[in-house]
């Protein structure tokens, strides 16, 4: 036993587990945890937001893009309601966080003090876990129990802690913690499951595979078996990656995040395969065709969708099973999908091309996706920035990146590529966001610039909220309320001791990355913002496409084509008759 304070035995519990770093903003009601951080100093750093929400949505991605736990902190009061916004998209999203809120010492709580406040119900609806500690005895024994909590449910804890206590010596004994990062995977597969989903697949003629995050260990399974059995893939749009982007199989997502391709073959298919995903949206698929789930977990087994077949399997083992059976040739279906794509990516060049009236948002994400080591990390933020996104930025090779999926909180993309780049301090990182999500948290570049990330920052300023106007204009309301003015980012960028770059055009865009690329090499320790002046311009909306003239009159077809600016594009059913006539 060693005598110390209960906030350094808070501290040495997170380096037992592993935690080197946590955000947040010292006050009165929490300076005694942080001492304890203090004195813990060399083996954990406290990294100083200048918000607490930037904090806990860093710490949320940093759960996301490591699988560790992500910690955060704030004071009692304004501190604590703070993080709500890191939290609820972690709740959201099933990441594995820990939030640490200060409370007024004991001898003055429940005496309507300065910012004292019943902190605990706050937190009922955001995880069973809330705790505030009653005595200093309890404080690493209470910090221990939150991070196996938020790592056996894959969500938020929360420990409440008055100011007073942690700053009570203690007799601490340091744990010696296994540390086990990712889940348990049941390898044992049911064969007479595995032959019943190679029975359909034989059956199909159209099957479609749909991957979730399920299966993001999973890559070279996935692309075994779309392969093997000559199956067009999707995933949800956080699962981004778990096919390689790249691979002509690959046909990304649905929705609006997804694309043409994706969403053709969806409505195509008559047997969908949903792998590692409890997919929300497979809810408003077509009707009438088989359906396929295989999930670890009962409760989501058919969900959102009536399902033929359900399977309760860890989706990585049950692909790898169901790969021994023996190939299908390639089908019409599979190389109609696969010209569908083809031509989809010829267009989305050809849209970044287009310089009439400005520069494309498309041009700029495909600069960023030109000028990416095949390890980068990328924060994307919410938005039409993350439709271009999604769509364009490659994921083949090691890339990683983080979104607030479910939860969709603007104001993502910053945060996220501080958690990126402290995670993965070797790699480049990048930030995309449009002008209203940056303008949301801008003052933490002054993080980025206080800690030396030399994080590339791109905001795409189109002087609107872009997904909302599309909304706007879609149920045929004004654009009220969508527009806003614009600002000199790059002299903002400047002004914060960060640099930087404004682009107008595709020339100052690829003058822009040559500065980079020569900053960088250089040694760069500043963060870069990339002000990027693009056109408002809507990105086609793949949620519903009426384009397939087996289903829609050309009246209709030609008007939607007309609004999306969708050339060149024949529909996946024109493909498919030509590939079954040849």
């Amino acid at each position: 036993m060693a005598k110390m304070t209960a906030g350094q035995a808070l501290a040495k519990v997170l380096v037992s587990w592993d935690i080197d770093h946590l955000y947040g903003i010292t006050a009165d009601s929490i300076n005694n945890t942080v001492d304890g951080l203090y004195q813990e100093r060399d083996k954990i750093k406290y990294i100083q937001v200048r918000h607490e929400e930037v904090g806990s949505l860093a710490a949320t991605a940093d759960a996301k893009l490591t699988g560790k736990v992500g910690v955060s902190f704030g004071s009692a009061g304004p501190g604590a309601t703070h993080l709500f916004n890191g939290l609820y998209d972690a709740k959201m999203d099933h990441a594995p966080v820990v939030a640490i809120v200060g409370q007024s010492a004991t001898p003055i709580m429940n005496t309507y003090f300065f910012q004292e406040m019943d902190q605990d119900p706050l937190f009922v609806d955001l995880t069973d876990f809330h705790k505030q500690v009653t005595n200093p005895e309890q404080i690493p024994y209470v910090m221990d129990e939150a991070i196996r909590y938020a790592y056996r449910t894959k969500g938020p804890a929360v420990v409440i802690i008055p100011d007073n206590l942690s700053g009570e010596e203690i007799d601490f004994e340091p744990y010696k913690t296994a540390k086990v990062l990712k889940p348990a995977t049941t390898v044992n597969v049911d064969q007479n499951a595995v032959d019943q989903v190679y029975d359909l697949l034989k059956q199909a003629k159209h099957p479609v595979l749909w991957a979730g995050l399920g299966l993001k260990d999973a890559r070279d399974e996935v692309v075994a078996f779309s392969e093997r059995f000559s199956v067009p893939v999707l995933t949800t749009a956080p699962a981004t990656g778990v096919m390689p982007t790249d691979h002509p199989n690959f046909m990304g997502s649905r929705g609006r995040l997804g694309t043409k391709p994706g969403f053709e073959v969806t409505q195509a298919a008559d047997l969908i395969i949903l792998a590692g995903t409890n997919y929300p949206f497979s809810r408003f698929l077509p009707k009438g065709i088989k359906f396929v789930q295989i999930n670890n977990n009962v409760e989501d087994l058919g969900k959102q969708h009536d399902i033929d077949l359900t399977v309760l399997a860890d989706a990585k083992p049950f692909l790898a099973k169901l790969n021994e059976k023996e190939p299908i040739a390639p089908t019409p279906f599979l190389k109609a999908a696969q010209k569908d794509k083809q031509n989809w990516d010829a267009w989305l060049n050809k849209v970044a091309d287009d310089e009439h009236d400005g520069l494309a948002p498309e041009a700029v994400i495909r600069a960023i996706k030109e000028n990416s080591d095949d390890n980068a990390v990328f924060g994307l933020d919410v938005g039409n920035n993350l439709m271009w996104s999604i769509r364009q930025l490659p994921f083949n090779q090691d890339q990683k990146f983080s979104m607030s999926a479910w939860f969709g909180t603007m104001g993502y993309a910053l945060p996220a590529s501080i958690a990126g780049k402290l995670s993965y301090p070797d790699r480049q990182v990048f930030s995309i966001s449009g002008d209203g999500g940056f303008s949301m948290v801008m003052q933490d570049l002054l993080t980025q610039v206080q800690y030396q990330l030399p994080i590339i920052n791109v905001v795409l300023e189109n002087g609107a909220f872009g997904y909302i106007q599309h909304e706007k204009i879609t149920a045929s309301q004004e654009p009220y309320g969508i527009h806003f003015i614009g600002a000199n980012w790059a002299g903002f960028a400047d002004d914060m001791g960060a640099i930087g770059i404004q682009v107008t055009d595709r020339q100052s865009l690829k003058a822009a990355f040559e500065k980079i690329k020569e900053l960088q090499a250089n040694g760069n320790t500043k963060p870069i913002l990339i002000d990027a002046k693009v056109k408002n311009q809507d990105p086609v909306d793949t949620s519903f496409m009426p384009i397939d003239p087996d289903q829609f009159d050309q009246a209709t077809i030609d008007t939607y084509t007309k609004q999306s600016n969708l050339f060149d594009q024949p529909a996946l059913s024109t493909l498919l008759k030509e590939e079954s006539n040849s």
